[in-house]
């Protein structure tokens, strides 16, 4: 909101040539006696009447573009965009050196630049948000403000210049090769505030093709390129492959001996959840219940499907939704809780692993003097079609 309103008073500043203070106790606070203080001359600028040449105060436009991109951005900081968030700073602080190269550093708008800076940098976890579309549309917003500012500024410095600049064109042209640091030394400075000014275009072009290549170009490249080359790659490899869904101490042991074996294994955990599979493991995250991931996944082309979370309730439901997709698949299951052992059958996998069930049985058949053999141990370890 800050931001917003500080955007606003840049604007109606340039416009109306008149102090921020004033403007915040005429249309904030609703002080009707602000209007005793704003001068007659102010008025007609508004009007269209007016020529638009004289309208224009070159050496305030800079005020009002930075204006016009705060009140923009302040919409993306609503939704807390991070985009908008890092060229909220940027223009603030352009905000900020304007008013100090003008000399009104202490008018009410470089106070709100300064408070907004301050509360940006102290929330910045707040601003989590990503969007490339609006990465894309802020960073378009913000190379076109900066090249209106370097063309208008140097055409208002233009007799500050070496050959002087009496043109757009050539206005333009030397804000191009001053924002991207070529610098042919055709046009030169050779005034203070002209250097200044040269300088300030150099600095906050650079940050800003520095900003728009991290918001934009960053993803772009580390994420999505990422994601289309890892889909090409797994695509080929999920073949004859085990799926196991779940992050238990039982799945990250069985996803070791199967690869230690030489299995290719892909690994679904949930959205959340702290990935505790070697970085090299091929890993999916989303609910293994779900047919969409199971699909990605690559279960028509798997060996076997092995439900292996803690929750025996999503154990049931992964099997359900394996042999809804891929009936030919074999699905294995785990049980937690003995109690749930006939509920788990109930669905019939091909297969029911109970660790707490073999436990008990082999602890008390060893205590007991009893013999154990291959058949009971296989009996115990999976209640179901060891034979398919």
């Amino acid at each position: 909101m800050l931001v917003g309103l500080n955007g606003l008073l840049l604007v109606a500043s340039v416009l109306l040539r008149v102090p921020g203070s004033l403007l915040i106790d005429l249309f904030v606070r609703g002080d009707l006696s602000a209007l005793e203080r704003i001068e007659a001359r102010h008025l007609p600028r508004l009007l269209f009447g007016i020529n638009a040449i004289e309208r224009i105060d070159f050496s305030h436009l800079p005020r009002a573009l930075v204006g016009l991109s705060l009140v923009a951005l302040s919409c993306g900081l609503v939704i807390r965009a991070r985009t908008a968030w890092a060229f909220s700073l940027v223009m603030l602080a352009l905000a900020a050196i304007i008013n100090v190269h003008l000399n009104i550093r202490f008018d009410l708008t470089f106070a709100l630049s300064i408070v907004s800076i301050a509360l940006l940098l102290w929330y910045w976890r707040e601003f989590d948000r990503a969007s490339f579309a609006a990465a894309t549309l802020y960073t378009l917003v913000a190379v076109f403000a900066l090249v209106v500012y370097a063309t208008f500024g140097t055409m208002y410095l233009g007799s500050e210049f070496a050959p002087p600049v009496t043109d757009l064109a050539t206005a333009f042209y030397f804000a191009i090769v001053t924002m991207t640091t070529v610098g042919y030394g055709d046009i030169v400075p050779h005034s203070t505030d002209a250097r200044l000014f040269t300088a300030s275009v150099i600095i906050f072009g650079i940050s800003v093709f520095a900003t728009s290549l991290t918001v934009v170009i960053g993803p772009l490249v580390g994420g999505n390129l990422k994601k289309i080359l890892a889909g090409r790659f797994t695509h080929v490899i999920r073949k004859q492959h085990f799926i196991v869904a779940g992050a238990s101490p039982l799945a990250i042991n069985v996803h070791h001996e199967l690869t230690k074996r030489g299995w290719p294994v892909t690994v679904i955990i949930a959205s959340g959840v702290d990935n505790p599979y070697p970085e090299d493991a091929d890993v999916i995250h989303g609910d293994a219940s779900d047919n969409a991931v199971l699909t990605h996944a690559g279960i028509e082309h798997a060996k076997a499907v092995l439900a292996l979370r803690s929750d025996d309730s999503e154990n049931a439901f992964i099997v359900l939704a394996a042999k809804e997709i891929a009936p030919g698949v074999r699905t294995i299951a785990s049980v937690n809780d003995s109690k749930h052992l006939s509920k788990l059958k109930r669905v019939q996998p091909d297969m029911i692993f109970a660790p707490p069930v073999v436990g008990g049985e082999l602890l008390a058949r060893t205590l007991s003097g009893e013999t154990v053999d291959n058949d009971t141990v296989m009996r115990l370890l999976f209640h179901g079609d060891t034979e398919k």
